[in-house]
């Protein structure tokens, strides 16, 4: 599989330790084709180090941040204390995620003898990784395969590997909306109004369950938070509009009354 060239100052990089020595810890890079480089005493943790070993050891997979690269000698120096726990996590996360993406994209190079590099080449000129091009695919469909330049039975069978491998994780926002009419078709407005809160918004289900005159429970299930909001927030609005346009009223509550979570 294709890797990287060289890491760029700044940038978090995973790596594996190779060799723990008394002032020096010698690793390599996982992501850049297996090239070393060097994490010197004073960049292993804060504070004083005796021993090296009390804090890595060979073997053990870490996160490192580049503090210097020096392609034409091939030194690349790195630094362990300079990444927090947060950092570490997330580094590990898409680490772990570009792993699985290779796999996939090897699965459809198998399927349509389209060659690897090739592929790879042709995703970079859009994403810097591949995990969230495999991910657009399931969210965006047609959308992700935009400026690609990919033959239409390759397109297929990168759908076919991201809808059989990758599952987007879905959130749930709820709150509730009271509607009162007093007018003589106050029914029919009512109806109306939980019609127009119902809008067709790509990958959003919204559900309004009947809790109690006038109060309806509106659910929203989207793959982020943001997008949830967003969604809940336009239904919500358009249910009062109908409402307060035919002389009623509307109102959004993120709990219902009486102090019952929502």
């Amino acid at each position: 599989m294709q890797s990287k060239e060289w890491p760029k100052e700044g940038d978090l990089v995973v790596c594996t330790v190779d060799n723990v020595q008394d002032f020096v810890a010698f690793v390599r890079l996982d992501e850049f084709g297996g090239r070393h480089g060097l994490i010197p005493i004073s960049e292993i943790a804060t504070g004083w180090v005796k021993y090296i070993r009390d804090h890595i050891r060979e073997g053990q997979k870490i996160v490192c941040k580049v503090l210097h690269v020096d392609p034409v000698r091939g030194h690349i120096d790195l630094s362990l204390k300079d990444v927090n726990e947060h950092q570490r996590r997330e580094k590990i996360r898409e680490w772990k995620n570009e792993q699985k993406a290779q796999k996939w994209l090897g699965f459809v190079s198998q399927t349509t003898g389209e060659e690897t590099p090739r592929l790879m080449e042709a995703i970079y000129k859009k994403y810097t990784l591949l995990y969230p091009f495999f991910e657009d695919i399931v969210t965006q469909k047609e959308e992700a395969f935009d400026g690609l330049g990919l033959r239409e039975n390759v397109k297929e069978a990168f759908f076919q590997v991201a809808s059989q491998n990758l599952k987007i994780p879905h959130v749930t926002v709820s709150g509730y909306i009271e509607l009162t009419s007093t007018k003589p078709d106050g029914v029919n407005i009512i109806r109306r109004a939980l019609r127009s809160a119902q809008p067709k918004i790509p990958d959003v289900e919204i559900d309004l369950i009947y809790v109690g005159a006038p109060t309806y429970r509106i659910k929203v299930t989207a793959s982020d938070y943001k997008t949830a909001e967003k969604a809940i927030e336009k239904a919500s609005t358009a249910a009062i509009k109908v409402m307060e346009k035919a002389g009623g009223t509307g109102k959004f509550l993120r709990k219902q009354k009486g102090g019952k979570g929502s």
